[in-house]
């Protein structure tokens, strides 16, 4: 009876007590291994997007025909298969069909626009995802530099009902595998400007990332020269820019 008594408050004393999940904050190098993300998305392949005849609808609609291409699994087939790349700029909306690459903000422009076009509830969602040494190569010297258990990065991706589609997946994008797990995503218009951009990855650090366990101590300005470092690193893995 003094067994069962005793092991019952010591069940009853884990409860009160738990172990945290997050590691202490002195040992950064461990805590990169503990993550608790907002979402995990398996994604899937562009086939799960309906595919309608593209009429001439609008400045996307008309590039594609130009093309010769005409169904919109034709477009997303074509928009993933050019190289990546990080083009002039991310505020024109052509600007993937003039320099002939680009990135994940502006291929998933380029078919968010045109899914509008011709009304498919097909959407962009941009996501901050915990970039990491296993993630990019070199990482590692921008986590040390800044005491920082992961970087945390904007990457876009499609979505569709429940499907999550990324038309970069494959490409040479300076990833060594394809993001799957965000610490925040939200649904952006087709073709997000840079500024707005960078204004939702300030917001989104000061109200969903930094206030995070792991996070403690680390300031808005560390994590901002860390990601102008972390761009840099991603551009020198990419022959298009």
């Amino acid at each position: 009876m003094i067994l069962i008594v005793l092991n019952l408050l010591v069940n009853l004393s884990s409860l009160y007590n738990p172990i945290p999940y997050f590691l202490p904050k002195t040992n950064i190098k461990e805590a990169r291994n503990v993550l608790l993300v907002n979402g995990e998305y398996e994604m899937d392949t562009y086939t799960v997007f309906p595919n309608p005849t593209i009429n001439k609808k609008g400045i996307i609609s008309n590039s594609f025909i130009n093309l010769k291409i005409t169904n919109f699994w034709d477009a997303c087939a074509y928009v993933h298969e050019i190289p990546y790349g990080y083009n002039s700029t991310s505020n024109d909306i052509l600007i993937l069909f003039k320099e002939g690459y680009g990135s994940c903000t502006t291929k998933h422009a380029v078919i968010a626009t045109l899914a509008e076009e011709l009304d498919i509830a097909v959407h962009k969602m941009i996501g901050i995802y915990a970039m990491s040494e296993d993630i990019v190569t070199g990482t590692n010297l921008i986590l040390d530099k800044y005491h920082l258990p992961y970087l945390p990065m904007i990457h876009c991706f499609l979505i569709y009902d429940s499907y999550h589609v990324d038309l970069t997946e494959g490409n040479n994008n300076g990833k060594n595998h394809s993001i799957e797990e965000f610490l925040f995503t939200e649904k952006v218009i087709p073709n997000f400007c840079e500024k707005d951009e960078y204004l939702l990855y300030k917001k989104a650090l000061k109200n969903n990332i930094l206030i995070r366990k792991e996070m403690e101590g680390i300031t808005m300005i560390d994590v901002l020269h860390a990601r102008t470092e972390g761009i840099s690193l991603l551009r020198s893995k990419v022959s298009y820019q």
